[in-house]
């Protein structure tokens, strides 16, 4: 952690050692209310330290005067007319939201009024004063001394106003009008509601981030843009403020200034940054940043990274810094038991950070609201990428013109005000259709501020939006909370991402924001164990369609549960950890190795398919016992040939060995520099021959000699070889070595790992010790277990039968006919196995498709559900379900769960 504060020291001094507070002239008292849940940093908040912290890290000034504290408030009918001088009946701790427990008020009001006094500093004579405000939503009218300095329209952006010429000697009265209606609004209000449920949430009215004071000479800086020039080696460095202006940049490291330029503001200054070291999630350095006009003086930081989107081993890709790097984010929405849409303290706001950061997650998705400067600080010193959502209009069908106005100019300053935080890597304009018009042009907009970074036009547009997809956007997003329904692939313009999944529930008695009220988007999970048994089982799929389905990111619904959501890995109040942390960290850790191509799905069937351009529809497969690459070309033969299972090392288990599916004990090894299948001889010769280690490769695996240090397997006209770049082998040749050498570990060819027979009637016997008389059956409908016997009536022996057949959504897979009711097929629905007709629907070709998997005993089959991941067709207490262990349910129970998902492919009953 030392190391990641080191570049920015210079800006915490800054930002920690000047704060003032300007104490509150009023007899406004503030009493806190008690809120639903407290979180572990309620009780530190008083009207004395209030969010004392400077609130723009990236223009930062020595001298200001906090304004947050204790204001008079009163709800009013309008804010039309100010109470000048008068005193107001009721105390607000700003800047906590009026609906918020903090803030001492807890109610919505439609309009309202603040009023405090301050005195000007006696050092800031000669200068101008500005009067700063983080966020107010939406309307702002500000009076100071009866005067009106200004209004504002905007929730979610900062605004300022010069106040010099209203001030007076001593003392000086603020009065901040705002009107915030909420539903039914023409501005965006993101998930704010008046009557909060489901996924809607409490409303956040009015002042809700700091509020400050701070002199500036008559020319002075306003914003810092910075766009880092990666190959140029320089930062792209816009000066905003007074126009005209001389300005002088230096950048900083370690307090030491490596480059500086000079210019003008308003125009585009190149400072140089030599040797930058690249801000990266594994690496989050940050330069420090000064800049002068006149005798104005700022600091500010920066990150050196680039970002794009370019082809990686046949998948379009998003890129930092010239490479892919897999985006493993949350849902973070930002919200507090106690603050609402604001964080009781700065170390609450990064606290969410740092958790997810170690929990693995590489991104965060800020989720229809935008977070205070400090959050994106955070992001940036920790290293999280971060996704940034437009807060949505209301969900209405209608939306008028203006709204469409109100939202363009909202988005506009968003943009505007954001493109310089290092970590924001994607904008997200719409979600999931909510308000959503003209998508292809709102892209445009974007791009017209922003052209440096990726444009997710809408995410979940699988989701609830059936219009057709614009030309111009970056991403294919999709949401799939149980990732059964899959998701789309990328294209050759466009990454593909999982914009939502999981919302995996867990309720924690005492830790609710209504006792019992909490939902999740699919089960609740009793405990601790079953609840990350899940979280890995999906995430784990996710890693896999890192290279099956082209996959460049994912989200996971969410860090912490929220409201009347029970869907986090913390509860609401961030006291609870509901699932094992490091059981978490290792899932996620294993997705981003598997988007190096540092791990391979040890254990699991694979493929490993050609990355090389123009040659992606090519997978290595032995024939004639010989290593080469073949297109797909359908047929059986070629599908098991490509499948292997990815061993353990036999010469070193942290590296692997990869054994033919359709010839047990024969490996892939390397001879004469050619690689083969051959059969173990249990030497240390063949098991270093036979021994692969997974290296980084072009957003795939490079597969690295155990006992060749620096030769790679590689295809070679159709063949495959172990080569060497630049070595004296024709195989060597250095002519597109990288891509070559670089393999896709996707989903195996053929699915199954065991063969039944097709077209074959067969049936399934229990074998769990005492119950080996026992035979999956249907009855009314329904799959259950029964005893059947030689003397067991005709129809119990039919309804025991079924056929073999290719499964419906997969032909390396199996579907299993009713032998007494043609066209009827054992399904899952709702978990519970059962037999029905085809209605023709994806849906229930997948729920009636099983791959057949070793069981736990010799010569057994467990039937491994391809649409509920994790789960195994499984008998309890006589009926049979789809089953994990330690699931959710009653029949997910653990106990002899191994024993209970294993069966016997029996001569049939009927013939």
């Amino acid at each position: 952690m030392r190391r990641l504060l080191v570049a920015a020291n210079a800006f915490l001094i800054a930002a920690t050692t000047v704060v003032a507070v300007a104490p509150a002239a009023s007899a406004a008292e503030w009493v806190p209310k008690q809120p639903p849940l407290t979180t572990p940093w309620t009780s530190q908040v008083s009207p004395t330290n209030a969010l004392p912290e400077y609130p723009r890290p990236q223009l930062v000034r020595a001298d200001w005067l906090n304004l947050n504290g204790v204001w008079e408030f009163t709800g009013t009918p309008n804010i039309d007319s100010p109470p000048v001088g008068q005193t107001l009946p009721e105390g607000v701790l700003v800047p906590y939201p009026i609906e918020s427990a903090l803030s001492g008020i807890m109610r919505h009001e439609d309009s309202m009024f603040y009023r405090r006094t301050f005195t000007v500093p006696s050092g800031w004579d000669g200068r101008r004063v500005k009067l700063n405000f983080g966020a107010v939503t939406w309307e702002a009218r500000v009076w100071v001394n009866g005067v009106l300095v200004g209004t504002h329209t905007g929730g979610f952006d900062p605004f300022a106003f010069d106040i010099t010429d209203a001030l007076r000697d001593g003392a000086n009265e603020i009065i901040v009008g705002a009107y915030s209606p909420i539903d039914g609004s023409t501005y965006p209000i993101g998930k704010q509601r008046r009557d909060p449920s489901g996924i809607w949430y409490t409303a956040a009215s009015g002042i809700w981030q700091t509020v400050w004071l701070e002199p500036v000479h008559a020319n002075h800086i306003t914003r810092l843009d910075t766009t880092p020039d990666v190959p140029a080696g320089e930062l792209d460095l816009v000066v905003q403020g007074s126009p005209g202006q001389p300005v002088r940049a230096e950048v900083l490291s370690g307090g030491t200034v490596v480059g500086t330029a000079t210019g003008t503001s308003g125009r585009h200054l190149r400072v140089p940054v030599p040797n930058a070291r690249l801000w990266s999630p594994d690496d989050p350095f940050l330069y420090d940043l000064r800049v002068t006009m006149g005798s104005d003086v700022v600091t500010g930081y920066f990150g050196m990274r680039s970002l794009g989107k370019a082809m990686v081993g046949g998948v379009m890709r998003p890129l930092l810094n010239g490479e892919f790097v897999y985006q493993l984010g949350t849902l973070d929405q930002g919200y507090w038991p106690d603050g609402i849409y604001t964080a009781p303290t700065d170390e609450a706001l990064a606290f969410d950070l740092e958790r997810q950061k170690a929990l693995g997650f590489n991104m965060v998705r800020k989720h229809i609201k935008v977070e205070p400067a400090r959050w994106f600080y955070h992001a940036d010193r920790l290293g999280l990428l971060v996704w940034q959502d437009m807060p949505s209009l209301d969900a209405v069908d209608d939306v008028p013109a203006r709204a469409h106005a109100n939202f363009e100019s909202e988005l506009r300053r968003m943009v505007e005000n954001l493109k310089q935080i290092t970590s924001i890597v994607q904008w997200v304009p719409f979600n999931e259709g909510w308000g959503e018009y003209d998508n292809g042009r709102i892209v445009d907009l974007v791009r017209s501020i922003d052209p440096t970074r990726l444009i997710n036009h809408n995410s979940g547009s699988n989701c609830c939006v059936s219009d057709p997809e614009p030309s111009n956007g970056d991403i294919i997003d999709d949401h799939a909370y149980q990732m059964s329904a899959g998701t789309r692939l990328p294209t050759a313009t466009r990454v593909a991402v999982l914009g939502e999944y999981g919302g995996l529930g867990r309720r924690v008695e005492g830790h609710e924001w209504e006792p019992g009220a909490g939902f999740a988007y699919g089960d609740l999970y009793p405990d601790e164990t079953s609840l990350t048994n899940r979280y890995v089982a999906i995430t784990e799929e996710v890693g896999r369609f890192v290279q099956t389905r082209g996959l460049s990111g994912s989200v996971y619904t969410e860090p912490y549960d929220l409201e009347n959501e029970v869907n986090g890995f913390y509860t609401y109040d961030r006291r609870v950890l509901k699932m094992d942390a490091a059981r978490v960290r290792a899932v996620n850790q294993e997705v981003l190795a598997r988007a190096e191509g540092t791990e391979v799905g040890r254990g699991e069937l694979v493929s490993l398919r050609v990355t090389t351009p123009g040659y992606t529809d090519r997978y290595l497969r032995h024939r004639d016992s010989l290593a080469r690459t073949d297109p797909d070309d359908g047929s059986d033969v070629l599908k098991k040939d490509a499948t292997f299972w990815a061993r353990p090392g036999l010469a070193d288990a942290s590296c692997l060995s990869f054994e033919s599916r359709n010839f047990p004990g024969r490996y892939l090894r390397h001879a004469d520099w050619r690689l083969r299948l051959d059969a173990s001889d249990g030497s240390a010769a063949f098991a270093g021959d036979a021994t692969f280690c997974a290296r980084s490769g072009s957003g795939a695996t490079a597969l690295e000699s155990y006992d060749t240090p620096g030769a790679f397997v590689r295809h070679f006209d159709e063949q495959v070889y172990l080569a060497r770049s630049g070595g004296p082998n024709p195989w060597d040749t250095a002519a597109s070595f990288a891509e070559d050498t670089t393999w896709a570990a996707v989903v195996p060819r053929w699915r199954s790992a065991v063969d039944l027979p097709l077209d074959q009637a067969r049936s399934l016997r229990v074998t769990t010790p005492g119950f080996t008389d026992r035979y999956l059956r249907h009855r009314d409908s329904l799959a259950r277990t029964d005893v059947v016997t030689a003397s067991s009536p005709a129809l119990l022996k039919a309804d025991a039968t079924f056929v073999v057949r290719r499964g419906l959504a997969d032909p390396s897979c199996y579907s299993f006919e009713s032998r007494n009711i043609a066209g009827n097929y054992l399904r899952h629905q709702s978990f519970r196995v059962r037999i029905a007709g085809s209605d023709g629907s994806e849906l229930f070709r997948r729920d009636a498709t099983f791959c057949a998997q070793p069981g736990s005993g010799a010569g057994t089959v467990r039937l491994a559900s391809v649409n509920e991941l994790g789960t195994n067709v499984r008998h309890y207490a006589e009926e049979v379900w789809v089953a994990s262990s330690g699931g959710a349910h009653a029949y997910d129970n653990p106990a002899s769960y191994p024993a209970d998902v294993s069966w016997a492919i029996a001569p049939p009953w009927t013939p």
